[in-house]
């Protein structure tokens, strides 16, 4: 799959792509209005604070019925200046989510992606994936689990990410927010990586940056060496490797607690340049 993948579609103001096991007249129809399917009684937001994040139950017609998540890009301040240059959050997401697909990697399966310009200028933009159910946030496993089904957890996340990795899939975000964990009946963890907004693709991702891409993930501290080793694929985990992941872990803790103290992010998103 590539960023070509889908068909191309033109629905009143909005253009994109749709997955074409979704193109069909009630989805179109349905995807037409993006804003008034979120503002639907029975769609369930899950999230409103940077971006608005439902999830609702369209027809697909003879019967059938679809969950999809519908994720609203808000633009503005300098991410319209952004747009000028660079592709929209959804189309980034779009493309996340296909090399994920095509690599044989967990994430929700992507259903389409919308846009609406004035001239060059970006304005709306939507990205539509299947909702799965029966899934966990790995930040409540990581509290919750017993000690052995979290050393369990662990190796097989570091060998997921480790897949990412090698396929040249660089999540920017890599963050306990946006993995989720299902268990499959063969009692193994499969892992869906969500915000595919922030993937770029790449034909190598070399250690160091890696290992800094795992510092947002909170690994419990007496585990953190035995996860690292395993992503690395090695017995041990060299002292200068190590000492990369902490200074980095610990630069990231530090920016977080920062941020918070001094409320940067209100102030970013009051001065629209978040």
């Amino acid at each position: 799959m590539s960023d070509t993948f889908g068909v191309d579609v033109s629905i009143g103001p909005y253009s994109g792509r749709i997955h074409p096991d979704y193109h069909t007249p009630d989805i179109l129809k349905a995807a037409g209005d993006c804003a008034a399917l979120l503002r639907r009684p029975s769609c369930r937001i899950l999230d409103a604070s940077r971006n608005r994040i439902g999830a609702v139950t369209l027809s697909l017609g003879a019967d059938r019925t679809v969950d999809v998540v519908i994720k609203e890009f808000r633009t503005e301040g300098v991410d319209k200046l952004k747009s000028l240059f660079r592709a929209s959050k959804a189309r980034r997401a779009w493309r996340g989510s296909l090399a994920l697909v095509k690599a044989g990697l967990g994430t929700p399966l992507p259903i389409g992606y919308l846009e609406k310009r004035t001239g060059s200028f970006l304005g709306q933009n939507y990205f539509l994936n299947e909702y799965i159910s029966d899934v966990a946030e790995i930040r409540v496993l990581f509290r919750e689990l017993s000690s052995d089904a979290l050393v369990q957890l662990l190796e097989e996340l570091a060998g997921f990410l480790s897949r990412c990795a090698e396929a040249g899939i660089d999540h920017r975000d890599l963050s306990d927010g946006n993995i989720l964990v299902r268990k499959s009946p063969d009692g193994q963890n499969q892992f869906f990586l969500l915000d595919t907004n922030r993937i770029y693709l790449t034909d190598k991702i070399g250690t160091l940056r890696g290992i800094k891409n795992l510092i947002r993930l909170g690994i419990p501290k007496h585990h953190q060496k035995t996860f690292l080793a395993r992503y690395l694929h090695r017995t041990a985990v060299s002292g200068w490797l190590w000492t990369w992941y902490r200074l980095n872990k610990s630069g990231y803790t530090n920016y977080v607690a920062i941020k918070r103290t001094l409320g940067l992010r209100k102030i970013a998103q009051k001065l629209k340049i978040q």
